[in-house]
């Protein structure tokens, strides 16, 4: 399993970003970083991938790139959208990619993830 050779403080920051701005996206890190050719000033390469469907595209990819953009990291940081990348090249990244973020599974429209109840008749006994 590759690693991502990032300083503890760089990903930090990243994660933070990437909670506040697409906090249900799965993120993957790949590229240079990940396989480990990479120097001091190397860009971080992202892809974002909508759960469950990832053909769906992310609505705020361009709201996160400028919060890197006017973020403290001293590097770039590239980030890309799964659903508006080639087979190819998905093919590539699934080779070689460390998971940065989690996605998760939108909420129901209640917001509660419990069963619901059953109600009994008082009558019916």
């Amino acid at each position: 399993m590759p690693g991502l050779n990032l300083p503890a403080p760089f990903l930090e920051i990243t994660r933070r970003l990437l909670s506040m701005h697409v906090p249900g996206a799965e993120v993957w890190a790949y590229g240079s970083r990940v396989r480990g050719d990479n120097h001091p000033g190397s860009d971080l390469d992202l892809v974002l991938r909508h759960p469950p469907d990832h053909s769906v595209p992310q609505a705020k990819l361009a709201i996160l790139r400028d919060a890197f953009v006017e973020s403290e990291l001293p590097i770039l940081v590239d980030v890309i959208d799964w659903a508006r990348i080639p087979e190819s090249f998905r093919k590539e990244i699934e080779r070689e990619h460390v998971v940065v973020q989690p996605g998760r599974q939108p909420e129901p429209a209640g917001g509660s993830t419990s069963q619901p109840r059953i109600r009994h008749s008082e009558g019916g006994r």
